[in-house]
């Protein structure tokens, strides 16, 4: 078995490369440290794999027809993975699923079971290009986000034209839509106009995915007000079937693909002029912007082991919020091996079914 590098974290005085050691694993990489460990990367051959792709979050296995999406515990942002976040895969797949079973009854999704807390194994669908991002309030610090475009000048967003005078984390007058392109380097804004002519959507498709993101959203945003939370912006992706059909496939609503906001601090908040208490990846979004250029500084500056396990429990705040459940994350010390005698099983139920 192959060696790797894992290091281990302690809240103590010991230097990082001191408290390094090398240690014995079989396939990826993780981070353990004293209240548990820190999934960082897969390399799992399962039976059946056509081939795997590593995204931003996600560790992505081909079975041919369907997908295993596997959570890691990476934490993405500025285009670039930058942190590790205990427990962030366990949490982004639990509140997608939560959210996945309430909106069941609006539109189809890829789901088939969750063999394991850090993965989805799912149907595989022709994936639409486009993302459908919707925001019910002007905000944001990245370069595509509505807030910065705004204050950059442009008030013309293709589907909307905004008013001036408008103030960062401002409730919209309703929610609007801002697509932007999927597979591309950098995400860029599209208008429904474009996306057509482009031949990235038909247009009865295009109708259709705006129709749907929209009543997911509205349901989104009162299911969220009534757990004391606001949801502020998110995006879905969709797939179509062999007929065409419209399929809801990726995540919905979880605090990586979208912002929440406490209910009962908000307004208290903006009269101050202060940022929102926010539960969501925005969290370290906006520590990493207030100490670095994180579109051309690199290296980038560590977190503390504070900060990171704030963010872990601001998803968890999520979690039980919406759920009404007390998170229990796995105990298992070693989540490799956890994952892939799990996915093993499930995989070896369907052959003997």
């Amino acid at each position: 078995m192959p060696y790797i590098l894992t290091h281990f974290y302690y809240k103590s005085n010991i230097p990082l490369h001191i408290a390094s050691i090398i240690c014995r694993f079989r396939v990826g990489s993780y981070n353990a440290c004293m209240h548990g460990v820190t999934i960082d990367s897969t390399a799992f051959a399962f039976p059946g794999q056509v081939g795997v792709a590593h995204g931003k979050v996600r560790d992505i296995y081909d079975l041919g027809d369907t997908l295993l999406l596997l959570a890691t515990d990476r934490y993405s942002a500025f285009d670039r993975n930058l942190a590790l976040v205990q427990y962030k895969g366990e949490l982004v797949t639990a509140i997608s699923r939560w959210w996945f079973e309430q909106t069941g009854s609006i539109i189809a999704n890829h789901v088939k079971s969750y063999p394991d807390p850090n993965v989805v194994w799912c149907k595989k669908y022709k994936v639409l290009p486009i993302e459908m991002v919707v925001r019910g309030y002007i905000t944001g610090v990245t370069t595509t986000s509505l807030w910065h475009t705004y204050a950059q000048g442009q008030r013309d967003f293709g589907t909307l034209t905004l008013p001036e005078g408008l103030h960062k984390n401002q409730k919209l007058p309703e929610p609007v839509l801002t697509p932007t392109t999927k597979f591309e380097k950098h995400d860029r804004p599209l208008t429904p106009q474009a996306a057509i002519k482009e031949g990235l959507v038909a247009a009865d498709i295009w109708q259709k995915a705006q129709e749907v993101a929209l009543q997911l959203f509205q349901f989104g945003q009162k299911t969220a007000q009534s757990k004391g939370l606001i949801l502020v912006d998110t995006k879905y992706e969709f797939g179509l079937d062999e007929q065409d059909n419209l399929v809801l496939i990726d995540e919905i609503h979880t605090p990586d693909s979208s912002r929440y906001w406490r209910t009962d601090t908000y307004q208290q908040q903006i009269s101050k002029g202060e940022e929102p208490d926010n539960y969501d990846k925005e969290f370290l979004r906006l520590w990493y912007k207030a100490r670095f250029d994180p579109y051309s500084d690199k290296p980038a500056p560590r977190p503390p082991a504070e900060i990171l396990g704030e963010l872990t429990s601001r998803y968890i705040y999520v979690y039980e919020q919406l759920t009404g459940q007390k998170f229990t994350p796995d105990p298992a010390k070693d989540p490799l091996q956890r994952i892939e005698q799990s996915v093993q099983k499930a995989l070896k139920g369907l052959a003997g079914a």
